[in-house]
């Protein structure tokens, strides 16, 4: 079966959750399924690539305007890639799919609506996309959320909850849950210079919650670790200053999954101060889950505090809540065996929920299943 994802940016212009998530499905067995990616630049022209076997299609983009490309040709690349498809997916939120979706898939073509997070804080955005989403919506076959909270908090889904299907994000658990020896030796140095160290890892931008992190900090005796690059670096650097944090603060930019794990392994606990509901999961949790470490994560009405749970893998505070953040982190730094109970149990769950294969068993699964009622349906 030749199978369409569909977002907005992809590997190697992007970096984040859907594009690792559209990755991990990208290398669905080939035996069964072909894969190809559709998206724009972030910005630039036209460029067809190959990652990892999947035939990846970047349309030309001007650049982007409310996180979404700017990129005109998109929805007619759309329209003609759909023609030869049995399944397309569409990874949501993405508006200019779903003027694809507008322009007509043939009825032999299931449709699946991946709903990564709900539209958060563009109201503009959101009353013009609207009409558009709601038709996809009709359209699909099935509609995949990676917890039932999803569907429960968004006027989209409510409707169409029979075709909404449940299935958890999944990590790379034989990776993130072991070190090679010079993986181990690098971690141990990390954890000799910054014995109280807390990482926190995610894209710099206003929903990830570093404002708050970095309050929080002024009140913890720590060393803290922000690995991520995104358009709020500067105000971020200074703010450290502004705070007489920064000499504690080391912000790194992006780096490689290798380097990203080492901090992991160092650190006493993992840092997620997201502080609205466009941080829909958090895929970080469950490596740092993997890893065997405990997280402070935020009270949102997402996936978050399900991941890693309050009192069992993780301590969950309110979101924008800098005192709070701060005795939750003094809390397992100063609390070993609370730190080392929560990190086991986070270490078990992952095993037990997380894991990729059992992510990409479903998803075949629906993606089988879908394709197989489209086609008694032509």
């Amino acid at each position: 079966m030749r199978v369409l994802h569909a977002y907005k940016v992809y590997l190697p212009d992007a970096y984040g959750g859907i594009p690792h998530v559209i990755a991990m499905l990208a290398r669905l067995p080939r035996a069964k399924f072909e894969s190809f990616v559709l998206v724009a630049r972030a910005f630039g022209l036209r460029r067809c690539v190959s990652i990892d076997g999947a035939a990846v299609e970047a349309v030309t983009s001007l650049g982007t305007v409310f996180s979404t490309p700017v990129a005109a040709s998109y929805p007619f690349v759309f329209a003609q890639q759909v023609k030869t498809m049995d399944i397309v997916v569409c990874h949501a939120p993405f508006p200019l799919a779903d003027i694809g979706v507008l322009f007509g898939l043939p009825r032999r073509t299931a449709l699946i609506v991946h709903w990564h997070a709900e539209v958060i804080g563009r109201p503009l955005l959101l009353r013009l996309m609207a009409p558009l989403v709601r038709r996809t919506l009709v359209r699909a076959d099935r509609i995949v959320v990676s917890d039932p909270a999803m569907i429960n908090n968004s006027a989209f889904l409510r409707p169409h909850v029979s075709k909404c299907v449940v299935v958890p994000y999944g990590c790379d658990l034989a990776y993130w849950s072991t070190l090679d020896g010079l993986q181990r030796a690098a971690a141990d140095e990390l954890r000799k210079k910054y014995p109280r160290l807390v990482v926190a890892v995610g894209r710099l931008v206003g929903y990830k919650g570093y404002e708050i992190f970095l309050r929080a900090l002024q009140d913890v005796d720590a060393q803290a670790v922000i690995i991520g690059e995104g358009p709020l670096n500067m105000e971020l650097k200074n703010l450290a200053k502004h705070l007489a944090v920064a000499d504690r603060v080391m912000l790194l930019g992006s780096r490689p999954s290798d380097e990203v794990k080492q901090y992991v392994y160092a650190a006493k606990v993992l840092a997620f101060p997201s502080t609205t509901d466009a941080e829909a999961f958090g895929l970080v949790q469950l490596e740092a889950m993997a890893a065997g470490r405990p997280i402070v994560n935020t009270a949102l009405s997402t996936a978050v505090p399900h991941v890693a749970r309050d009192g069992r893998e993780g301590l969950t505070v309110p979101p924008n809540d800098a005192p709070a953040l701060a005795r939750a982190l003094r809390r397992l730094l100063d609390d070993p065996e609370l730190a080392s109970k929560l990190g086991s149990g986070g270490s078990a769950r992952a095993r037990a929920e997380y894991d990729q294969l059992l992510f990409l068993q479903r998803m075949q699964t629906i993606y089988g299943e879908a394709a197989g009622q489209r086609d008694l349906r032509a």
